[in-house]
């Protein structure tokens, strides 16, 4: 029996011609539903899980569901009772917290646990769920922990050894000689393999909305299937073959549920969060979710298109080091004031005009392979200086700009002796020609350099004063900057568990330029 027959069964409020009989009926082996809050994504969550119970898999088919808070696990729970007690199957919810699971009398299982880091993963190293569901996916800031637990989604059942004996027709049981079934005399049914699910639920807002917009909306349509293939050892033929893994990505709105209260939508209209309005009221992915800037980025005015550098503009570069992390180059310019007149790929005539004072992000290079991932590409530093000057030299060639850019800021790190007859990372650049200036990093320059980016970004929305704009093309700046979360434990500061690296770029320049005007600013405190 499947999902959409099992909802009918208990008369469970199943809407049918609509997103949930989408989800209820896909194959696919990462599923996201996603979009508005209100068309019932945790409860087709848990049907979908419930509908292999009962159907002779026993304890090999068993789920877990996580989320970062157990007060939002236990909604799940309050949930699951409202619908697993009805199937009347002898279903128990074991309450305490070392268990805190839904146990069947075949010994099916259903896990609610909280996770929050990738490091809780060592918790269930080993550990066996057909079924792994996620609760507001985008609650975290990379895939890590979701890939790390995917290790886990794995089944042992094999249909002709682990399928429960029957009886034939006479009523027997059907065993050879040496004990094993009789499968050639058996005319009951041979339980099919156990498909391998991540089922995950979320809306547009929330930390981890790069990462799961990167990976589950912007490579296809929704309701489209991806299929991925791996050629892998199979130890059960002893042979390579293909293995096709799949991924779908399906769109629920508030509009397909007629359960829904109109005073509830009126609740989401009336939020004054624009982003979370649009998340939660719209499902639209094209927000700046739950950042510590996103309530003053805007797209349409921070974003600006890629133009040639005047040549009286002030040009340089920032830098915050990574290996195992990214790390981020960034070029800037610094208005003067002047417009700029250009004539862009299509042919037709451009001005820009930024306020004296402006900085803009006019090019970088991220050093990783995946945007959202938070990991890097391990370059040493004279393979980093290389392609520093490499670029430049390339935008040199096309006119992008018209002089070498000049030292900038870089994290302080790169000075830093950790080997006696070592070269800094430091020495190791400026031997390519690549130099660098000191960062800020100072007591309270984090509190600080974070005010001065909100002041510059609130500047160019209102038009007044020096401001920050990025040139299309610094796709990791426009992605990352304006996610970024903010310190849970202090809430002046980002959290620096996020991939922060273009934004303490932008920091370092940000603070350098400020520190540069106040050292021209003279003050005659004389009488």
């Amino acid at each position: 029996m499947n999902a959409i027959n099992h909802a009918q069964e208990i008369g469970w409020h199943f809407l049918k011609e609509t997103s949930q009989e989408l989800v209820l009926s896909s194959h696919a082996n990462h599923i996201l539903y996603h979009g508005t809050r209100g068309p019932g994504k945790t409860d087709v969550q848990l049907m979908r899980f419930r509908s292999r119970c009962n159907r002779g898999y026993g304890a090999f088919w068993r789920g877990i569901i996580f989320d970062k808070e157990y007060k939002n696990l236990d909604d799940l729970v309050q949930k699951s009772k409202r619908w697993f007690y009805d199937f009347n199957d002898g279903a128990i919810f074991l309450e305490s917290t070392s268990s805190y699971k839904w146990k069947w009398p075949g010994g099916e299982e259903l896990l609610f646990r909280s996770v929050r880091r990738p490091e809780d993963y060592w918790a269930y190293h080993g550990h066996e769920y057909p079924f792994i569901g996620w609760n507001e996916l985008t609650k975290y800031e990379n895939p890590k922990l979701y890939n790390k637990m995917m290790s886990t989604n794995r089944s042992s059942f094999r249909p002709f050894e682990d399928t429960p004996i029957k009886r034939d027709r006479d009523g027997n049981k059907i065993f050879k000689e040496d004990g094993t079934p009789d499968w050639a005399s058996y005319n009951g049914e041979i339980l099919p393999e156990i498909p391998l699910e991540c089922f995950s639920t979320c809306n547009p807002f929330g930390v981890g909305h790069t990462w799961v917009k990167r990976r589950f909306i912007e490579p296809v349509e929704n309701g489209k299937i991806i299929h991925k293939e791996t050629i892998v050892y199979n130890p059960r033929t002893k042979k390579d073959e293909p293995v096709t893994r799949t991924q779908v990505a399906i769109f629920g709105s508030y509009k397909e549920n007629p359960m829904l209260s109109p005073e509830y939508i009126a609740e989401l209209h009336d939020n004054t969060d624009e982003n979370e309005r649009e998340a939660w009221l719209n499902g639209n992915w094209d927000i700046n979710a739950g950042g510590a800037l996103s309530d003053l980025w805007k797209k349409a005015i921070h974003v600006v298109p890629r133009f040639p550098i005047p040549e009286n503009w002030h040009l340089d570069r920032a830098f915050d080091w990574g290996s195992t992390h990214p790390f981020s180059v960034g070029w800037w310019a610094e208005a003067n004031g002047e417009e700029v007149v250009w004539t862009d790929e299509r042919g037709v005539e451009q001005r820009i005009c930024p306020t004296k004072g402006t900085l803009i992000q006019v090019f970088e290079w991220y050093g990783t392979k995946d945007l959202g991932t938070n990991v890097g590409l391990k370059l040493s530093a004279k393979t980093i200086a290389e392609g520093i000057r490499d670029r430049e030299i390339i935008m040199l060639t096309n006119g992008w700009i018209t002089k070498q850019p000049e030292p900038g800021p870089a994290d302080n790190q790169i000075s830093n002796v950790t080997e006696s007859d070592t070269a800094t990372i430091e020495k190791k650049m400026a031997d390519v020609g690549i130099r660098w200036t000191r960062s800020d990093k100072a007591k309270g320059s984090r509190k600080n350099g974070l005010q001065l980016m909100r002041d510059r970004l609130e500047a160019s929305v209102k038009g007044e004063g020096a401001g920050l704009l990025f040139m299309a093309n610094c796709v990791a700046s426009i992605a990352l900057i304006p996610m970024l979360p903010r310190d849970e434990k202090d809430l002046d500061d980002v959290d620096t568990a996020a991939e922060d690296h273009p934004y303490d770029m932008a920091r370092y320049r940000i603070l350098a330029d400020n520190d540069r005007t106040a050292k021209v600013i003279k003050v005659n405190f004389s009488s």
